[in-house]
């Protein structure tokens, strides 16, 4: 026994973390296809997010409202410093621009039913407004595109606002995608294009350059909708600050600013994932742009990108929102992703949960298609109502939340009812790390 060999252990591989398994997979789909991935969403990496926050409820020094007993208002108004007939919402959640085209016909119409339900705003997107949206939508935002594709005074008039976009937060600085196997003969027909033809957005308005031709481009729009409308400016959130004071002082009554979590039809996977600002990090610099100017609640400002739940609702407000937008979560809503179609999903190479190939028109869900027989799975009445009741459910958490912290509305949320878990969410939001009074970088910035 004694000239036997000792047992050596054997080292345990291990992957690389710079060069993981879905690192390599791209690798190898890059140098066999030559193209870049493209894909629908957002940003899917773990990046600092409301989940990072904590609201500080009342006790002692600050007195909580009771149950359900004292009243916490919810409702919004947006466009009150120039339009003529602003907008009142029951609700301080809106659904965002997804466009007819990237959404099938039954999607957009129950995304208006859901809306009007819950006594909130849709929005348009790029291509158009259907018949079916503005019917069943009380309050319809148009969405005015660097494509203005579909784009008509009338359309524009029978809008309730006019949302001049900028950028998404998908993509700041980039261009929509609207891929050919998506162009049915209704899309081509309100987009006036070619059939079967991929649409490539430009990245910029063909008729502006900058802040000084975006005034005159506001104002060309409030005369052609007699200073009846809303006008907002949608950025995306790269540099919220100076983005936020360029668009009020070009005369915007309304700014949103979308976070890298919010979700795209369809663009380049690497822009999703390394172009942008965590919508959590957007928020107080915007607010901040206001407040620098003195136009803090008088210019309305909505917050999108990741918004799921009342608490991120909530914390969206208590940084200083007026109102959040959701999009993704609207679509898991009416029923995206959904593990009923998981066969499918399979088939497609993916699993519920994680599709994302929005682009190429075969969603099982019958959400993100033009085909007519997956369209047809979405019933428009149902979906409408089940985006109703998650609005409600968002809406009474947001409320259970302000209660706690002594608040009589939404609005009365403020950054002293929040604490952070970790210093990135501590800087980023501009709120003490829980359990100390720290609040990295204070001091410098803006």
């Amino acid at each position: 026994m004694d000239d036997q060999k000792p047992h050596i252990p054997r080292t345990v591989p291990r992957q690389s973390w710079t060069f993981s398994p879905e690192v390599n997979a791209e690798i190898r789909r890059a140098a066999a296809t030559g193209i870049y991935d493209i894909r629908g969403g957002g940003s899917k990496r773990r990046l600092p997010h409301f989940d990072d926050l904590l609201f500080l409820g009342a006790s002692i020094s600050r007195y909580p409202l009771e149950g359900y007993r004292e009243k916490c208002a919810t409702d919004v108004w947006l466009g009150t410093r120039h339009a003529r007939r602003p907008i009142h919402l029951d609700i301080p959640i809106t659904i965002a621009g997804m466009s007819f085209g990237a959404l099938s016909g039954p999607a957009k119409e129950a995304l208006g039913r859901g809306a009007t339900l819950a006594g909130t705003s849709t929005t348009t997107g790029d291509g158009g407004m259907t018949e079916e949206e503005r019917g069943h939508s009380k309050i319809l935002v148009y969405q005015y595109l660097p494509s203005r594709s579909g784009m008509n005074p009338d359309d524009l008039r029978r809008a309730d606002a006019i949302e001049v976009v900028v950028g998404q937060g998908a993509k700041p600085g980039g261009g929509g995608m609207l891929l050919g196997q998506k162009i049915s003969d209704r899309v081509a027909e309100m987009r006036d294009l070619p059939k079967g033809i991929d649409q490539r957005s430009a990245c910029r308005h063909p008729d502006w350059t900058g802040p000084d031709d975006l005034e005159i481009k506001i104002l060309e729009l409030r005369e052609i909708t007699d200073w009846e409308k809303p006008v907002y400016v949608k950025v995306g959130g790269a540099r919220p600050y100076y983005d936020t004071a360029l668009a009020v002082k070009a005369g915007a009554d309304v700014v949103v600013v979308d976070g890298m979590q919010g979700g795209t039809a369809a663009t380049q996977d690497v822009f999703i994932e390394h172009v942008g600002l965590p919508t959590l990090a957007c928020v107080p610099l915007a607010v901040k742009a206001l407040q620098d100017l003195g136009m803090h609640r008088k210019v309305q400002l909505i917050v999108s990108g990741g918004i799921r739940s009342g608490a991120d609702v909530a914390k969206a407000l208590a940084l200083g929102a007026d109102a959040v937008s959701i999009g993704t979560a609207a679509m898991v809503a009416l029923g995206d992703n959904d593990p009923v179609y998981e066969e499918e999903y399979r088939a497609l190479g993916t699993t519920a949960g994680a599709y994302d190939d929005w682009h190429e028109g075969r969603d099982p869900a019958g959400i993100t298609t033009q085909d007519p027989v997956l369209a047809a799975r979405l019933d428009p009445i149902l979906g409408g109502r089940r985006l109703a009741n998650y609005l409600k459910v968002m809406t009474l958490e947001a409320q259970t939340i302000a209660r706690a912290c002594g608040k009589s509305h939404l609005h009365n949320l403020e950054p002293e009812d929040l604490v952070a878990l970790t210093v990135e969410a501590a800087a980023m939001a501009r709120v003490p790390l829980a359990g100390t009074d720290w609040i990295p970088g204070r001091g410098g910035g803006y």
